[in-house]
Parts: structure tokens; sequence; C-alpha cells
């Protein structure tokens, strides 16, 4: 029995559920101790709406890295960025384009940096001039990180991924809340991500020479994926590629996710800037404050995509109808979203006093219907990521119209943070009903037999059509 319990162990260990289960830990782990540091720049800054607009700001330019860090994982895994020493070949020659690209954009941002300021509304305030020309270089940053991220997923070292999701938190914590308690305000706070971003570069930097050169992975690669990397491996046609692959293309393979995940940002993050612009000081923060407490259910979403992604590209080559699959997943995010709206409706005021200061309260009325909002676009990247599991992109204009009128309708509401915030949920719900709207349509299913090869797996199956394998697809969004 107790050989059959240790087999049994092993499989689990050595499978892509538990591979895809650790990520998705370490994203939690990841959210709550950004919730805590949250927490504590909301008490030691006196204009933490400026510090919400900026990192709203540097969210929406990170989402070109968290599209590179799927697809590096993805073609990493199938051997087109080499093998070995051949893929950190492939990075070293990407990391001196992206530091030349890195050191370009910093000057223009430096040069831009007042306009910048003015767009997110930090302009008053000299350290938040700076923070906001800090922006396009910490994107650059995260850019590089994100593919060394990918880089570790395709080698199986997905502990070192997740430890560097944790660790980039901690690190803005324990950098950030120092500096902004010394005096350096909301530029020492927004100084805390850059240094957590370098941090993490070079651990996981030190992390992949240690799985590539010395085959340190801590975990396996999962029993799933190794048919497909014994195939690439046994290809006699497929050696160690003498000159990288150009980063310019990989990005131009990333180009459907990247947009697609821009516009999710956009509509989450749009908000929280153009409130900067349109309430009074103090109140912003207020409501700033009540927006990330009620984006808890977009990390659900997160995470039912994990099973949604795989299992959306496993029927679609089986031929089979794809639509339950998003339906009971919204069925999970549901039952999520009952008593967190509950909370919301019964104990809004005495929640935020608790978590951020009873100043930081005074918006508690918007913490309802922004909860409502952000459960809606929760659904919404549900939707987007079966439609990008199936390979569509003509939803991409639709919500992309959602979020270019979204601004415009922001500019024109109310100023007090509860009407404020039921224009909002109105725009999340137009989007999520155009969303469902595409998603759900019947479309033509392939013949059942069109390809005759059984798939190995869910994971070999997405890589072998190129889709997300469950562990790559842990770290999307």
């Amino acid at each position: 029995m107790r050989p059959r319990l240790m087999s049994a162990l092993e499989g689990l260990r050595r499978s892509g559920t538990s591979q895809a289960a650790w990520l998705a830990g370490a994203m939690i782990a990841n959210n709550v101790i950004a919730l805590v540091t949250s927490v504590v720049f909301a008490r030691l800054l006196s204009d933490y709406g400026a510090l919400a607009a900026l990192i709203s700001y540097l969210i929406i330019l990170t989402v070109a890295g968290q599209a590179m860090q799927v697809t590096t994982a993805r073609e990493g895994v199938l051997g087109h960025l080499g093998r070995g020493p051949g893929l950190l070949r492939t990075l070293r020659a990407w990391g001196g384009s992206l530091a030349l690209f890195t050191a370009a954009a910093t000057v223009i941002s430096v040069l831009a940096r007042q306009p910048i300021a003015s767009l997110l509304g930090v302009a008053h305030d000299p350290g938040g001039t700076w923070a906001a020309a800090a922006g396009i270089p910490a994107g650059c940053l995260f850019l590089g990180l994100s593919i060394l991220r990918g880089a570790l997923q395709s080698v199986g070292d997905l502990r070192s991924v997740g430890l560097s999701l944790i660790g980039e938190q901690g690190v803005r914590l324990l950098t950030g809340g120092p500096l902004a308690a010394l005096g350096l305000g909301v530029a020492g706070a927004y100084l805390g991500s850059l240094l957590a971003y370098v941090a993490m570069i070079a651990y996981c930097v030190r992390c992949l020479r240690l799985a590539v050169v010395h085959g340190d992975s801590v975990l396996p690669a999962p029993d799933s994926a190794r048919p497909i990397r014994a195939a690439v491996a046994a290809r006699p046609e497929a050696p160690l590629p003498r000159a990288a692959p150009r980063l310019s293309r990989h990005v131009r393979d990333a180009t459907v996710p990247i947009v697609a995940l821009a516009i999710i940002q956009l509509l989450q993050n749009v908000d929280l800037i153009i409130a900067k612009h349109r309430m009074a000081d103090g109140l912003d923060s207020s409501y700033a404050v009540a927006a990330v407490a009620a984006k808890v259910l977009i990390w659900v979403a997160m995470g039912a995509s994990f099973a949604l992604v795989p299992e959306t590209s496993r029927r679609a080559a089986e031929g089979e109808d794809t639509r339950g699959v998003l339906l009971r997943t919204l069925i999970v995010l549901g039952a999520c979203a009952i008593p967190c709206l509950a909370i919301f409706a019964l104990a809004a005021h005495p929640l935020l006093a608790a978590v951020f200061g009873s100043r930081r309260a005074v918006a508690a009325s918007s913490l309802l219907p922004l909860g409502a909002a952000f459960t809606v676009l929760a659904a919404t990247y549900l939707a987007v990521q079966y439609m990008l599991a199936l390979r569509r992109t003509g939803f991409l204009a639709a919500i992309g119209l959602i979020a270019v009128v979204e601004p415009v309708l922001l500019l024109t509401a109310s100023r007090r943070p509860a009407s404020f915030a039921l224009v909002v949920l109105a725009i999340q719900v137009l989007g999520a009903a155009l969303a469902y709207a595409l998603a759900l349509r019947r479309a033509d299913r392939p013949a059942r037999g069109a390809d005759t090869r059984r798939p190995l797996s869910s994971a070999a199956e997405a890589a072998q059509r190129g889709a997300d394998p469950p562990a790559v697809a842990a770290d999307r969004g």
C-alpha cells in the first residue's frame, strides 16, 4: 500500500496539475503581500491616490511582459529558442537588445515626464513627476523579468517562477515602505517596484543558469510535456541555433495576447487615473482604496483561467462544444462573488476603516458598485481567455471600443464616488455583454478525426497547437 501511495504522490508531483497549483498558490501569496503593501502605503502616504494612479499606469505598461512570458514559455518548451547553452545565448542576445531599448525609452520618458505626470494627475508633486518618468523604464524591466520567467517555465523550474512572484512583492514592500517613511513619499513607494524588478531579474538569471547549465531544476517538468521535449530533442534537423531568434519577431508572435490583455488592464485601471483628475484631494485616495478592495474577484478569475484555457484547447481539438467549459468556470466565479458582494453591501465602511483606516473609508459607498463592476470585468476576463484559447481575434475591436469609451464617459461622470462607480459598473456590463455575445456564438467545429493523432495530454496538445499549456497559463494575466 505504501509503495502505491508513494507512486501516486510522485505522479501528482510531476503532473501539470500540481505545477499549475504551485503557480496558483504563488500568485495568491503574491496578491496577499500586495494587499499588505497597499495597506502600508495607504497609511504612510497623505496622497495615496497619486500612488494608485502611478501603479495603474505601471500595470498597463506591464501587459507586454505578461503576454511575452506566455509566449516565451511556449516557444522554449518546443525548442524554438534553443536548448541548453543555446537558450542562454538567445536570452543574452535579447538582453542586449532590451537594454538598448530601455535606455532609449528612459530618455524619452524623462523628457516627457511633465506631460505624463499631468495625464496621471500627479504633476503637482515633484516626486510624483519623477515617479511618472520611471514608469516606462519600469515597464521595460518587467518585460525582461517576464521573459526570464517564461524561460524558467520552459525548463521546468516552476518553483523559481513562483518564488520570484512572491519575492517581487516582498522586495517592493521592504524597500518602498522605508523609502516612503524616510521622506521620499510617493516617489519612494513607487521606486520599490523598480528595485523589486531588478532584484528578481538577478534572481531569475541565477536560477536559469543553474537549471540550464547544471540541470538543477527544483521541480521536474510535467510528464505530459516530456514527449514533446523528447521529440524536439530527437529531431536531427533542429540543432542549437547559431544565431538567436530576433526579439522583434518574438514580440510580434505575442501581438494578439498583448492587445487583449492591454484592453483588460485599461478597463481595470483607467477609472483610478480619471478619479485622480475628477475628485477632490483625499476623496480620490478613499476611492482608490475602495477600488483595491473591490478587485479581489479579478484574482479569482485569473486562478479559474488556469483550468479554462487548457480544457478549452483540448475540447476544441477534439471537435467538442467548448462553451460548457466557460459556463462552468463562470459558476465558480459566481460562487466566490456572492459572499464578497454581501460583505461589500453590509459592511463596506467597517471593512475599509479596519484595513485602511477611518480617514480612507469616506468613499465606502462606492465599494458595492465597484465590487459588482470588477466582478463583471472578471467574467469578461474569462471570456477573453476563452477566445484566446480558441485563437479568435474578432473580439478585440468590440471590447477595444469599450476601453476607448470608458475614459470619455468617466470624464463627464459625477464627482461623487458612488455615482462615479455606477458609471464604471454600467461600462463593465456593456463590455461583458459584447464579450459573451462573441464568446458563446456557435462556431464551426473541426470534424472529429480530422487529425487522427490522440492528444498526449492537455499540456502536450496545447504546446503542439501553440496554445498555453496549464503550467504556462498559470502565470497569465
